[in-house]
């Protein structure tokens, strides 16, 4: 729908380059309010500083930094400074869908989610960007019409890099049980379908088990059940446009696949608490298990008058 949360996506399977404070401009497509991507997007940071929010925990991206952006990410340019200089790969939502990824490659979607931002010191980051500059030099030579095939093992390669730059942030769990499999396959399938899907027998089908197993896995590995995962990344989309648009409770609810906006309004009321937000105050902020978020007097007010309707 037209006022929904702009979604990016990519016009072409792949793409590759680099930016400079130059290419302010560009970067200012994620500024001012959030946006969701489509696109799978790797950046690494040579110069300059970024403030940006991703799901909304804000960051500070340092020279040095490379960030994994993952399908349906929720993300927000703040403030640019210094003499920027990073280079981005992207691969499109078309593509991502069709790619065969391994599950070795799969393993470190659940890490990135919670930790999208890992710092290098100065001799991996100068490969990494060794690594950018030959595919950027690549790009300029094939364009972005490569065969799929050397494309599906491009991703699977910088997943897999990605994974190993991971490996020691990870709580040293080097081997994923067959649950904790299925667990981070199921986070990352929200991640991409929580907008059109809240039905955990849903994602068992896309999984291949029952609805009770996918339950008892995701309790076991997460200590959160199904339901609330789907619903924090719900929730989590929800507070981003209250606090950076305009939209009506009503559009806001129909870009979340809800049937009415009085049942999008007592769903949020039972999982963030409306109750203490109709105050009058300048601000008011929810806490959960997304952590604390402010939200401004309109937002709340538009809130609390279509809950009591």
């Amino acid at each position: 729908m037209e006022n929904d949360i702009p979604k990016i996506d990519l016009p072409e399977d792949w793409i590759i380059g680099n930016l400079s404070h130059k290419d302010i401009g560009l970067l200012n497509l994620y500024a001012n309010y959030p946006c969701r991507l489509k696109a799978e997007i790797f950046v690494l940071c040579m110069q300059g500083e970024i403030e940006a929010s991703i799901n909304l925990t804000r960051y500070q991206v340092k020279p040095g930094s490379f960030i994994t952006i993952l399908p349906g990410t929720i993300l927000q340019i703040h403030k640019i400074e210094g003499d920027l200089q990073i280079y981005f790969m992207g691969f499109s939502s078309e593509f991502i869908n069709h790619a065969n990824i391994g599950k070795s490659a799969m393993d470190m979607l659940y890490v990135v989610k919670d930790c999208p931002i890992i710092e290098l010191k100065e001799q991996p980051a100068q490969l990494l960007e060794d690594y950018f500059s030959l595919l950027v030099k690549t790009y300029g030579f094939c364009g972005p019409k490569l065969n799929k095939d050397i494309l599906n093992h491009l991703l699977s390669g910088v997943l897999l890099g990605v994974g190993a730059m991971y490996k020691d942030k990870t709580l040293n769990k080097t081997n994923l049980s067959k649950a904790e499999q299925i667990s981070k396959n199921f986070n990352h399938l929200v991640m991409q379908n929580y907008t059109t899907q809240r039905s955990v027998a849903w994602y068992a089908k896309k999984l291949g088990i029952t609805p009770a197993h996918l339950s008892t896995i995701v309790k076991q590995t997460t200590d959160k059940t199904c339901v609330e995962i789907i619903t924090s990344m719900v929730i989590m989309d929800a507070k981003a446009q209250l606090k950076s648009t305009d939209l009506s409770i009503h559009d806001i609810a129909y870009s979340l696949n809800f049937t009415n906006m009085s049942f999008f309004g007592k769903y949020f009321k039972r999982h963030v608490g409306m109750g203490r937000w109709n105050t009058g105050t300048a601000k008011n902020k929810s806490s959960g298990p997304l952590g604390h978020f402010s939200f401004t007097q309109p937002c709340t007010t538009r809130l609390a008058t279509s809950l009591n309707r």
